[in-house]
């Protein structure tokens, strides 16, 4: 860990660690010249069971031979969507558009036509690559009528048929002729994908991502895992996602290991594998990992092969982190970070304790400055004292496609690029998050802070999932509303929930609105959209599930 003694919320970047002049491509091509017969790359299907297999040196042979036939269709620089579940196919794709210089458009496979409408308009797209289904969702129809009338989207290709991918690609080439044996050159600071943003407070933007910044950040994430080339990785996050396609696929094939891509994530399944595969590593986001222990409840799985599993993309509750510890018999981080900063801005070490582990979310990556900035001033505020989180370093984005003025609001004029997130930073460097800046509750002009209310009603034994929100009030501006997703088998009561809030939260921060809910609207990568439970409620969705009592 890093030693500090700060008196102001900022750090600079730390040396610990290089900014490789690294692309994807080249990163895939080192690690062939040192393991080339290393398992790289093992399909598990929607039953939990393993499938095709590659080493590294047949995973380059693939990506290569792809990445040829896309450089005989497409020009370098153009955008390819990719539409589909995690299949080894996405991690050819990856691979081949990064070796081609095209630029890789991640798309959702749960999205309905205008939602991939979208993507596919806003990112300039000139093909379509996607599965003709998935989990019912009939994506090959989907597309055809997101399609009606983009001129620019040339053709859709069939993931599942590789076959006739190349044979498309091939017939259609206005190249035909052209001696395509060496690709692109291709340079680190060349925008390697378009990751559309979660949307936890609104409609998506497509922040651009450097060569650069995903291999590097993909990087010293394992390093801080203490991954190394014996590890075997299970990957059921998004592959859509910065996390799936980036930290865990990039991460893993610098380091020379195993991952295992996972086409769903079935709690019993994974932990199957787990069990199968002698997994030692993991990412999930809470959702998950409490699905996963929920699973181990209902059937015991031999877990002691895991080392190491992380967690992230909304607040982790501490009894979450005992449980995986104590269930899974491993250690445990959490990581910090956005779409827009490739992902990870802050992530625990091993040698964290669990009390660092449940009240923070880690120090700075290396290589990344971080400042807790004033919301009204721009200026650093005092160690301790929240404000919001601001990154500068290799691991900024680009910008956002097409949206300057989007891109201006985010990246200030020295570079800081405004998280959008409010949180704290003690004098050793670790921080804390305390909500969204578009979350903060004000209430009677005072600020309230989400997180710090969620914690505490995580505490609660009866309690599985919560969700806190302000409400619009004509008296006091906002009150607080929570919706709270109970333990299988528990009830609660807001005498109750309040009781437990009062003996740790003064009287304005204890929610005076308390709903029970089954679910909770998520986005794609496994964020609770808070923006959806408010305006819900204002429509009278929930007036039959206020908790009683």
């Amino acid at each position: 860990m890093y030693e500090f003694q700060l008196t102001q919320s900022y750090i600079p970047a730390q040396q610990d660690d290089v900014v490789l002049e690294s692309t994807v491509g080249g990163c895939l091509r080192k690690t062939v010249s040192e393991t080339p017969d290393a398992p790289a790359l093992i399909e598990v299907t929607m039953e939990g069971e393993t499938a095709r297999r590659w080493t590294y040196a047949e995973l380059l042979k693939d990506s290569e031979e792809l990445a040829h036939a896309l450089a005989a269709r497409f020009e370098p620089g153009d955008h390819i969507t990719v539409w589909s579940p995690n299949i080894p196919e996405w991690v050819l794709m990856e691979y081949a558009c990064a070796l081609a210089g095209l630029v890789l458009v991640t798309a959702n496979p749960a999205y309905q036509a205008p939602e991939l409408r979208y993507v596919l308009e806003q990112s300039n797209s000139v093909a379509l690559f996607a599965v003709k289904s998935y989990r019912g969702n009939p994506m090959w129809d989907i597309a055809a009528e997101a399609m009606k009338g983009l001129g620019a989207v040339q053709e859709i290709f069939d993931l599942e048929d590789m076959e006739s991918v190349f044979s498309n690609l091939k017939k259609n080439s206005p190249k035909t002729g052209e001696s395509f044996s060496n690709l692109k050159k291709v340079s680190p600071d060349d925008a390697a994908q378009i990751q559309y943003t979660s949307g936890t407070t609104g409609f998506p933007k497509g922040a651009m991502l450097t060569h650069r910044g995903l291999t590097n950040n993909a990087r010293y994430f394992t390093r801080r895992t203490q991954s190394d080339k014996t590890s075997v990785w299970a990957n059921f996050m998004p592959m859509f996602h910065t996390s799936g396609c980036g930290m865990i696929t990039l991460g893993s094939m610098q380091i020379g290991c195993v991952m295992y891509i996972c086409k769903f994530f079935d709690p019993a399944a994974i932990l199957k594998l787990i069990e199968n595969e002698k997994v030692t590593a993991l990412l999930g986001v809470p959702t998950m990992l409490v699905a996963m222990m929920e699973a181990m409840e209902q059937e015991p799985r031999d877990m002691s092969s895991v080392t190491i599993a992380v967690s992230g993309g909304s607040m982790v509750a501490p009894d979450l982190v005992r449980s995986v510890c104590e269930g899974f018999g491993c250690d445990f981080e959490t990581v910090y970070g956005q779409t827009e900063t490739s992902p990870l801005v802050t992530q625990h070490h091993v040698s964290d304790s669990v009390e660092t582990i449940c009240s923070t979310i880690g120090q700075p990556m290396p290589q990344t400055e971080v400042s807790i900035r004033s919301v009204d001033d721009n200026e650093v505020v005092p160690i301790d004292a929240v404000g919001e989180i601001c990154v500068r370093g290799y691991c900024n984005m680009i910008g956002y496609h097409a949206n300057e003025e989007a891109t201006n609001e985010t990246i200030d004029k020295d570079g800081w690029l405004h998280t959008g997130d409010l949180g704290a930073m003690d004098a050793t460097g670790y921080l804390r998050i305390t909500g969204r800046v578009k979350e903060m509750i004000i209430r009677g002009g005072e600020n309230l802070f989400p997180a710090e209310i969620e914690n505490i009603l995580l505490e609660h034994p009866a309690v599985a999932e919560v969700a806190v929100v302000g409400i619009p009030d004509p008296k006091w501006g906002e009150i607080v509303a929570c919706f709270v997703r109970p333990e299988p088998g528990q009830e609660v009561t807001q005498t109750e929930l309040r009781r437990h809030c009062r003996e740790f939260l003064s009287p304005q921060k204890t929610p005076v609105i308390w709903c029970a809910v089954t679910g909770f609207p998520l986005t794609g990568s496994g964020k609770i959209q808070k923006f959806a439970l408010r305006d819900s409620y204002e429509a009278g969705d929930y007036d039959g599930l206020e908790i009683q009592g």
